[in-house]
């Protein structure tokens, strides 16, 4: 029974890379390094450009910043775990230090669906009220949007940490992923978890999933709009400049979907195709948002392209 005890208080967690391709983490660990610089690096630029130009200060980009944020915090968060375990096969972590990333993964994952779902309610204003679009976003509004996404994804995700910190776990835990999710902690359990899976659930529910369902709502009400205005150049225009978001919204969604698809369905994949949905769900939301918003949006386009003319000359 001292045993257990000890096992429950001081349980040993195991991140898992790619199963079985242990021999080529070096190889491996090359594109996703790339990754994580191209994403850093991206996001670092989008939030100095619309710092630094005085012009891009509207709400829209405002906006997008709260994107570029939550997308730094959610690839500093993976790195230090997604390195150690590729570059120095050290697999080991502290259950507290897991408890912690598994919080911050989660919290900035709400975050950006949150941030989404606030850049769809933009859209909207600005076709639906362009000549008022600045009067209703002013920067008090945009600061109480940023408060409250925030404010919710932290007071969501801590009662999860909470319930998680009271479970007994087995005196060693391998983890699927080399880094710390809700629902791979709650496997590697020995007592009863059903309260902790349920909250688990319900926090998707009433993050996540009420998101999409006012993010669809959202476009419902945009494309009215759009259908109702008289000039086609015009309702062109008004539809080129949700192409990013909708570009940001499918980056967002898809691979979360196909996470889930392949936990549910996927029982007898190959464990690699799970650590690869895993990491493409966290991965390349950081990685394709900068690079979208830089490529479609042109203001963003001509600032970028401009800063990199006075650095050459």
């Amino acid at each position: 029974m001292s045993v257990f005890n000890c096992s429950a208080l001081y349980p040993h967690f195991f991140l898992t890379g790619f199963p079985g391709l242990e021999s080529r983490y070096g190889l491996i660990s090359l594109p996703i390094f790339l990754v994580y610089a191209t994403s850093i690096a991206g996001n670092i630029t989008i939030l100095f450009i619309i710092r630094t130009e005085f012009s891009l200060h509207q709400p829209m980009y405002y906006f997008l910043s709260m994107l570029a944020l939550t997308d730094l915090g959610l690839s500093t968060t993976t790195l230090p775990t997604m390195l150690s375990v590729f570059w120095f096969h050290a697999r080991e972590i502290p259950f507290n230090a897991c408890l912690v990333q598994m919080y911050f993964i989660h919290v900035f994952s709400i975050i950006e669906s949150a941030v989404l779902l606030a850049m769809a309610f933009d859209r909207y204003v600005a076709i639906r009220e362009p000549l008022r679009y600045v009067a209703i976003l002013t920067n008090g509004v945009i600061f109480g949007i940023g408060l409250a996404i925030a404010g919710r994804a932290l007071a969501l995700v801590f009662p999860a940490s909470f319930l998680l910190k009271r479970l007994q776990y087995r005196a060693v835990n391998i983890l699927s992923y080399p880094f710390c999710l809700h629902q791979d902690l709650i496997k590697t359990t020995v007592s009863s978890h059903r309260v902790s899976s349920i909250y688990g659930l319900m926090v998707v529910i009433w993050s996540m999933g009420l998101d999409s369902v006012f993010l669809l709502f959202s476009y419902l009400l945009i494309l009215g709009t759009v259908l109702s205005i008289a000039s086609k150049a015009e309702r062109m225009k008004a539809l080129n400049t949700c192409i990013s978001h909708i570009c940001a919204v499918l980056t967002f969604y898809t691979p979360m979907i196909g996470l889930s698809m392949i936990r549910r369905y996927g029982q007898n994949a190959s464990p690699i195709v799970h650590v690869l949905m895993a990491n493409v769900y966290l991965l390349v939301p950081p990685l394709m948002n900068p690079i979208v918003y830089s490529v479609k949006t042109k203001q963003i386009r001509d600032r970028i392209l401009k800063k990199f003319k006075k650095l050459k000359v």
